[in-house]
């Protein structure tokens, strides 16, 4: 897949964009019925190496299959190494710009050695949980501090201490009242004195005695202690929230914190050329299907569904539409 800028486009049936579960979901399912995908898996595209969010996490105990649990990465390892066995070849590198105005398709890498005429595409690039920064938020990532309650909530660490979430959208109120099942208390961290979240899901909250709202405050360092494994290792202990009326800064001793801050899928390359759900960016695809608003180009995965987000809803999700196919694309 190597050359120079002035090579020849390279020609194949199906164009794969995506290294993460449904990009190789889709990828096995297009190789095994001898279409030859071609996928890029990026090179830290969005900041995130090929693999996508999973390789930003630790023990994967809810993807079926794994009752000790799987390290996301080997996870993901195994999600290549199953394309590669039927025939997917992958390149690694990003894609920075497509055209779908007509058929073939036309895909440029971002080094701009590899260009590849296509007749289908599968945009699966995922998308990015949004991280707030401060003092400690890095250095207690996957150790206390995520992006998913429902990933990581059941955890045994989380289990009957107090938790923390940030946000005040759906996706807030959805993972505090999720998190209740486990943590002793709740906190939701919000930085205004109301919630922008559906009236339902406020009055939802806001009636469980397991948790308690902290109005007009942002977080603003994250402190740990020791994990109690005796082998040095250290974990989330809790957070320091300032209040933006008074200025007074508390500790809050916490187990877990969770953003809940929303996601931002990786969309920008398409300049525009799908249809996207404003003003959150999914690919817009129709009902009970990956198709997108240009026919012969399908999305699957996070990159379009910001409801469930999951490794197991994203690896389904290209079975609906985009690869159930014998021999040729589109049902």
């Amino acid at each position: 897949m190597e050359g120079s800028a002035a090579a020849a486009p390279l020609r194949t049936r199906v164009c794969i964009i995506g290294s993460g579960p449904a990009a190789h979901t889709a990828a096995i399912y297009a190789a095994r019925a001898d279409l030859k995908p071609v996928l890029f898996e990026g090179w830290m595209a969005n900041g995130v190496a090929a693999g996508g969010q999973l390789t930003t996490t630790t023990a994967v105990e809810n993807f079926p299959g794994f009752p000790g649990a799987i390290m996301g990465g080997d996870l993901m390892k195994r999600c290549r190494d199953q394309s590669l066995r039927f025939g997917t070849k992958i390149v690694a590198e990003t894609v920075a710009a497509v055209d779908f105005s007509a058929r073939p398709f036309r895909v440029v890498s971002d080094k701009a050695t590899t260009v590849l005429l296509a007749d289908a595409v599968i945009v699966a690039t995922g998308a990015v949980a949004r991280r707030l920064s401060f003092p400690g938020s890095d250095a207690y990532w996957n150790h206390g501090i995520s992006a998913c309650a429902v990933c990581d909530g059941p955890a045994p660490i989380f289990r009957d201490r107090p938790l923390a979430v940030v946000g005040g959208g759906d996706s807030a109120m959805e993972e505090s009242s999720f998190l209740t099942k486990y943590g002793s208390r709740v906190y939701i961290v919000h930085r205004r004195s109301t919630f922008r979240a559906s009236k339902i899901m406020q009055d939802r909250v806001l009636r469980n005695p397991k948790i308690q709202v902290v109005w007009n405050s942002v977080v603003v360092e994250a402190f740990g202690g020791a994990d109690g494994d005796g082998d040095g290792g250290r974990r989330l202990a809790g957070v320091k929230v300032k209040n933006l009326v008074s200025g007074e800064v508390k500790d809050l001793q916490v187990a877990g914190l969770f953003f809940a801050v929303g996601h931002t899928p990786a969309t920008e390359f398409l300049g525009g050329q799908l249809e996207l759900d404003s003003p959150s960016g999914y690919v817009v695809t129709k009902p009970g299907s990956t198709h997108t608003s240009v026919k012969g180009v399908f999305a699957a995965g996070d990159v379009q569904d910001k409801k469930y987000r999951q490794a197991i809803t994203a690896a389904g999700s290209v079975t609906c539409g985009c690869c159930r196919v014998h021999g040729r694309f589109g049902c």
